[in-house]
């Protein structure tokens, strides 16, 4: 594998915190799809080279549906990113999922309307994204969250065997396996899966949608991952995804002894975020830690070599200009195709 290069895509609550490297340089880059959402920061983080991106911003001024995800993840691969940690808001969908928690999401629902999400706008290329979050670097973020062996255990929301599952709440399938997580050292934490619900926004769920959203299987709520997740697979990027619980969405009314004060609630959603945010940071440098020491490991991601059976299309018939302006995506599957200048 060539060297290890880390794209690190901080969402809400990430900007601030992290700090984990000395910064190397600043990366003004020009993408096919125009510019991605701010600089890019090099740095040196122990043994590997880190390049963040804040994904909404400098300010935080866009939203998520405004956000370049292609510019992005494009910019990331002309650097030459091999693997990209990502954290990103969420509303829990499930009791077991509390605010200030992590969750090491392993699926996707997507229900994004407004988005392009794909850099292939001139050839058919359908990639495998059956399972849209690499196993390889989901097992090394959860080593490195561990403070003692992995317990399975049993979803709250889940009903006794033998018992019919309450109304709004999914019947849990018989050969799915428990989740497990992973109570860490600082006392918050950190689970092993959970099923992300992509939705458009920007504004969040009604209580009937997030009732709907727990129907379908969803465990968590959010607006950023898609088509994120989707893109670094077309970049032949693994990509990996730590969700910050912020809240419990809509669905679920006050318990006693909680707000029920919009204000309040917001004040106390923000809390949540900065604390999980700083939870994450930690995380994602232990993590980095551990991948630089895991060469092999992260060769063997499949996303990396997503493309190879994904063009469906004639090589030959696809438009030479665009084999060009994609060519850091898919240039090594046309050989018979000299790289051009522009685009180097």
């Amino acid at each position: 594998m060539n060297q290890l290069k880390i794209g690190l895509i901080g969402g809400s609550g990430l900007n601030d915190v992290f700090s984990g490297g000395e910064e190397v340089k600043r990366h003004q880059i020009e993408s096919p799809f125009g510019r991605p959402s701010d600089e890019i920061v090099q740095m040196r983080v122990g043994e590997a080279d880190v390049f963040q991106l804040l994904r909404h911003g400098p300010g935080h001024l866009l939203n998520p549906t405004a956000v370049p995800y292609r510019a992005n993840i494009f910019a990331l691969k002309q650097l030459g990113v091999t693997h990209i940690l990502a954290t990103g808001a969420v509303g829990s969908l499930r009791q077991e999922l509390r605010p200030r928690d992590l969750v090491v999401v392993d699926q996707i629902i997507d229900k994004t309307v407004a988005r392009a999400n794909t850099f292939f706008e001139q050839a058919a290329v359908h990639v495998d994204f059956a399972d849209p979050f690499c196993p390889v670097l989901r097992k090394l973020i959860l080593e490195a969250a561990a403070g003692k062996p992995v317990v399975p255990t049993q979803q709250a929301d889940a009903p006794p065997t033998g018992e019919q599952s309450p109304p709004g709440q999914p019947v849990p399938s018989e050969s799915a396996p428990a989740a497990a997580k992973i109570e860490t050292a600082a006392s918050h934490t950190v689970h092993d899966r959970g099923c992300y619900v992509a939705m458009e926004g920007p504004a969040f769920s009604t209580r009937a949608e997030s009732l709907m959203n727990r129907l379908l299987g969803g465990d968590l709520i959010g607006m950023t991952a898609l088509p994120e997740a989707k893109l670094a697979r077309e970049a032949e990027i693994p990509y990996a995804l730590i969700a910050l619980v912020t809240d419990y969405d809509s669905w679920r009314p006050a318990a006693a002894g909680e707000t029920n004060d919009e204000r309040d609630l917001l004040d106390e959603i923000r809390e949540n975020l900065r604390t999980a945010a700083q939870h994450a940071a930690k995380l994602m440098l232990s993590t980095i830690a551990l991948m630089a020491t895991r060469p092999q490991a992260m060769s063997e991601c499949p996303a990396r070599n997503s493309l190879a059976r994904a063009i469906w299309s004639d090589h030959s018939k696809i438009p030479s200009q665009e084999v060009q302006r994609l060519w850091p995506l898919w240039g090594r599957y046309f050989p018979n195709v000299s790289q051009s200048s522009e685009a180097k």
